[in-house]
C-alpha cells in the first residue's frame, strides 16, 4: 500500500491522538476543547504520548517487563528528538510537537524517570519525596503544556508545575485503594505512621478508616494549596488558553471535593465528577477573571530542575502551519474530512449497539 501524502499522514496521526484522549481521559479531553485548534491538537498529541507511555509501563506483567518498558520508552524519546520517531501516531505527533515548540528533552525524560520509579515500586518517605515524584510524572507535563502555549517565563512555568503536581496529588488521593490492590503506595510514609498506620499492613489489607481519612484529607489540602498557587500562572497565559487550563484545574480539584464528600474513603470507591458538574465548572472557568497575584512565588524545590531545563534551551521560533486554503484545496481539508469520517463511524457503532 503506498504511503499517505505528508498532509494526510500528519492529520491521521493527530486524529488518532485525539480519539485516544477522548477514550482515555475524559476530563482532559473536555477541558482541551476550549483551547484554540492548533494548540488543542498539540495538547492532545502530547498527552496521547504521555498516556501511551504510562500504559506501556502499567500494563507490563512483572517488574522485569516494566523495566524493559521504561528502557523502550527512553529509546523512543531519543528517536523522536533525532527526527526518526517510532512508527506510531503518538510518537510521530510527539516528535513534531517537541520540535515545533522547542521542548527540552529533559522534560519528557523526567516523565519517564517517574515511570521508572513506578516500575521499581518506590515508596515516598515524606511530602518532599512525593513532590519529587509528582514533579516528574505531572510537573513535567505542566511545563510542556506551557511551552505549547508559547509561555517560557520562569514564574509562569513554576505555576504550571504547581498545577501538574496538584493534579497528581489529587489522583493519588482518589486512587488509594486501587493503587494498594496493585501493590502500590504513594501516600507519604511519615504521615501514615503519624496517623498510626503501618504501610505494609495497609498494603496487605487496604481498609478505610478515620486514620486513613486523615491522611487523604491532608494530601488534598496540599493539592488545594498548589491549585491556589497555580491560578496566578493561568492569568499570564495567552487569553485564549486560560479557560481551558482553569477548567482542567477546577475539574481535577472537584475530584478532591467528591473524595471529601465520601468521607475520604478512596478504598471502597473511586470518585468521579459528573458530566453536568464538569459543564458547570467549564462555564465557571470561562467567566473567571484573571488574577496574577502570587505569580513570583518560589517554585517547589522539587520542580526547579524543570524550569532550569527550559531556561537552558535555545528558543527556536515555532514552525507555523500553512494558512487555511480554499475549500476546494483537498490538503487544506484533511483534518475536517478525517474528523467527519470518525464521527460517522461513531454514529454507526452507536446505531448497532442501541436497543431496538
Amino acid at each position: 500500500m503506498p504511503a499517505l501524502p505528508p498532509e494526510f499522514a500528519a492529520a491521521a496521526d493527530r486524529t488518532a491522538c485525539r480519539v485516544a484522549i477522548r477514550a482515555g481521559s475524559k476530563s482532559f479531553f473536555a477541558a482541551g476543547q476550549l483551547l484554540p485548534g492548533d494548540m488543542r491538537e498539540a495538547a492532545y498529541g502530547l498527552y496521547a504520548f504521555c498516556r501511551l507511555s504510562d500504559d506501556l509501563v502499567d500494563d507490563a506483567a512483572d517488574p522485569a517487563d516494566r523495566r524493559s518498558a521504561v528502557r523502550r520508552l527512553e529509546a523512543r524519546i531519543g528517536q523522536a528528538y533525532a527526527g526518526f520517531p517510532a512508527d506510531a501516531p503518538a510518537d510521530r505527533a510527539f516528535a513534531e510537537i517537541v520540535a515545533a515548540h522547542a521542548i527540552p528533552e529533559a522534560l519528557p525524560r523526567a516523565l519517564i524517570e517517574g515511570f521508572a520509579w513506578d516500575a521499581e515500586g518506590r515508596r515516598y518517605a515524606d511530602l518532599g519525596a512525593l513532590h519529587a515524584y509528582a514533579a516528574r510524572v505531572a510537573g513535567s507535563v505542566g511545563a510542556m503544556m506551557a511551552l505549547i502555549m508559547g509561555t517560557r517565563d520562569p514564574d509562569a512555568l513554576a505555576r504550571a508545575c504547581d498545577l501538574g503536581a496538584a493534579m497528581q496529588l489529587t489522583n493519588i488521593a482518589r486512587d488509594v485503594g486501587e493503587d494498594a490492590r496493585m501493590g502500590r503506595l504513594y501516600l507519604p510514609l511519615d504521615w501514615m505512621r503519624e496517623a498510626g498506620l503501618d504501610p505494609d499492613a495497609f498494603l496487605a489489607e487496604p481498609r478505610p478508616g478515620p486514620a486513613l481519612a486523615g491522611v487523604v484529607a491532608r494530601l488534598l489540602a496540599e493539592a488545594d494549596r498548589l491549585y491556589a498557587r497555580a491560578e496566578a500562572g493561568i492569568a499570564v497565559l495567552p487569553r485564549r488558553c486560560r479557560a481551558s487550563i482553569r477548567a482542567a484545574g477546577l475539574i481535577y480539584a472537584e475530584i478532591g471535593r467528591v473524595v471529601a464528600a465520601g468521607g475520604y474513603d478512596s478504598v471502597n470507591s473511586r470518585a468521579r465528577v459528573t458530566t453536568a458538574r464538569k459543564l458547570a465548572l467549564i462555564a465557571r472557568a470561562i467567566r473567571a477573571p484573571a488574577d496574577a497575584t502570587g505569580l513570583g512565588a518560589a517554585p517547589l524545590p522539587e520542580t526547579a530542575f524543570l524550569i532550569e531545563a527550559v531556561a537552558g534551551e535555545p528558543h527556536a521560533p515555532m514552525r507555523q502551519r500553512p494558512a487555511l486554503r480554499p475549500w476546494w484545496d483537498v490538503s487544506g481539508r484533511v483534518v475536517h474530512v478525517l474528523d467527519l469520517i470518525e464521527r460517522m463511524r461513531e454514529r454507526e457503532a452507536f446505531g448497532r449497539s442501541a436497543p431496538s
